[in-house]
């Protein structure tokens, strides 16, 4: 029985059917597979870059972080009025800028730029953002950073709740116009703009969920070159191309691959295997291996201080002639030609080389070294004070910690450093190592006694390293409270000239006198890029941008 089927008018029989029917699925495969073909095609001629991070960022919320990992994914990811391109600094979401005869008032003419979802950013972002991390009673903690805010007219009373945010001298004028008012001229205030903390945030999406925003791709609405495709918590951070930005024509990455490989050994060995192309840490005894044989590995100056911190309000650190003799007992050169290896300098002051003071002399050197012999141990002295203290020959001395996040580096230098302590002071330290997030909460906290840290600059002025030990920073992670101190530098923010570095000065030698910090050397960038990831920039300061990064395999 031959069934029949009228269609557009016509008869069509079974067997004419069951052949359209086929003829339709060979098409429809056809189409699928030249359409699974092209989409194959597109993802092969992607470029992605693969990085390793490193350490899992305890936040990438720009307010939240103080971090060196989160701030390297805020850089890519956000953006500020100023980009700090390579040391030089050049307008960004703001197009221009008027500075007032009296160099105190600054007006910024935002360009048309929008958000990675479309909508345009406003000066009221930047306006929301910066009161933002004034908030005393910011969720879910105040921000470590405040104090970079405190140029701005109202902003320590806001902060420090004497005031109120209303009276902050941000004034928006219109959506693409932001006014802000200092206390005092501040030659480093451009700079200070291009920083994480100045960065904006959108307050609808940050309001969804105060604490998680930032890691959610839905709410982590961004307006730098890449935005936040997905969060792979303890395994990777994923960016892609931000198609709103408002230089986006200069983008050539499509992806960004950030791992969280913390083990040096392993970030190597991906690295050497094609895995991954930009590192920038590497195990120390690997470096004159690969310092002769890979052409790829560089080192870079950098502006920064390697230090052990005291917490000064816990004994037996609560005694500045322990502090010193601790700090005099190491040999700093041999850490960095037998430990560290990547040509660091010994340090003995805070301010690292490189920065320079109001008659362009080289801050560090005309600090001087305060005695500290960088090429030995001075044990005779160290002894002497440590006796002195009531711990001759080490007797009597706890049995202490030295807390480090987990890093072979840092492990490394701790071990050298306990033996130089045992060696020469008798006294026995134990290493205790914590993952990245738990080390900042352990530091800031303050439950610790004797702990590692490092500090890079934010901006090209010693002020960058000193006024992180007022008594009301969030990263005076020693819990060191001198007015003396506080007063040098907050007078120091108010003048310019060589009476500012006068007091600057005079700031160094009291945090060196009080003994407290330990510093131990001053960084360099050792980093290792393929040859084929092109116009990658790290800067002095040490922050990575992929922004206009390529890559040109063969």
């Amino acid at each position: 029985m031959s069934f029949i089927i009228k269609k557009g008018g016509k008869r069509m029989t079974k067997k004419g059917l069951a052949l359209i029917l086929i003829l339709t699925l060979v098409f429809t495969s056809l189409v699928g597979c030249g359409g699974q073909q092209q989409e194959q095609a597109k993802v092969e001629n992607e470029k992605v870059l693969k990085w390793n991070l490193g350490s899992e960022p305890k936040t990438l919320d720009p307010q939240l972080n103080s971090a060196q990992d989160g701030g390297h994914v805020i850089n890519n990811v956000f953006e500020g009025l100023m980009r700090d391109a390579n040391g030089k600094y050049e307008p960004a979401i703001a197009e221009s800028y008027d500075i007032s005869e009296d160099e105190t008032t600054y007006t910024f003419h935002l360009r048309d730029a929008k958000w990675s979802d479309g909508k345009p950013i406003t000066a009221y972002d930047f306006e929301y953002a910066w009161k933002r991390a004034l908030d005393p009673n910011l969720i879910p903690e105040p921000s470590e950073y405040a104090f970079q805010l405190f140029y701005i007219k109202g902003a320590q009373e806001a902060y420090e709740g004497t005031g109120s945010l209303d009276d902050v001298a941000i004034n928006v004028i219109d959506e693409k116009t932001i006014q802000v008012t200092l206390t005092a001229p501040t030659q480093y205030f451009l700079e200070l703009t291009a920083f994480y903390t100045y960065m904006p945030v959108r307050k609808d999406m940050v309001e969804k969920d105060p604490q998680k925003w930032a890691t959610n791709p839905e709410t982590a609405v961004s307006n730098g070159p890449f935005m936040l495709a997905e969060y792979n918590l303890g395994d990777k951070v994923i960016l892609k191309k931000n198609p709103n930005y408002w230089n986006v024509d200069k983008v050539k990455l499509d992806k960004i691959e950030a791992y969280m490989i913390v083990d040096q050994s392993t970030s190597l060995s991906a690295y050497e295997a094609g895995d991954v192309e930009v590192i920038d840490e590497m195990p120390v005894q690997e470096i004159p291996r690969i310092q002769k044989e890979d052409p790829t590995f560089k080192i870079f100056p950098q502006v920064g201080t390697y230090y052990y911190i005291f917490n000064v309000t816990k004994a037996p650190m609560d005694d500045v002639r322990v502090r010193k003799a601790l700090t005099l007992a190491i040999n700093r050169k041999q850490i960095v030609e037998k430990v560290t290896l990547a040509g660091e300098i010994p340090a003995t002051g805070f301010v690292p080389p490189a920065l320079y003071d109001a008659n362009g002399k080289e801050f560090r050197e005309v600090a001087g070294d305060y005695g500290v012999d960088v090429t030995k141990a001075q044990v005779e002295e160290a002894k002497a004070l440590l006796a002195e203290a009531g711990y001759p020959n080490g007797e009597g001395f706890p049995e202490l910690d030295l807390v480090y996040n987990t890093n072979e580096k840092h492990k490394l230098v701790g071990e050298a450093i306990q033996a130089m302590w045992q060696d020469n002071l008798g006294i026995k330290i134990n290493l205790t190592n914590q993952e990245w997030a738990v080390f900042q909460d352990t530091r800031h906290s303050g439950n610790f006694t004797v702990a590692r840290a490092g500090w890079l600059g934010d901006y090209a002025d010693p002020m960058t390293m000193l006024d992180l030990w007022l008594s009301y920073s969030g990263n005076n992670d020693c819990h060191w409270n001198n007015p003396e101190f506080d007063a040098a530098i907050e007078k120091a923010k108010t003048i310019t000239g060589e009476e500012r570095f006068k007091l600057l000065y005079d700031a160094e030698k009291m945090m060196i006198d009080n003994q407290i910090v330990m510093p131990i050397y001053y960084y360099t960038q050792p980093v290792m890029v393929k040859e084929y990831v092109k116009d990658w920039n790290k800067t002095p300061l040490g922050h990575w941008f992929f922004g206009y990064a390529d890559i040109e395999k063969q």
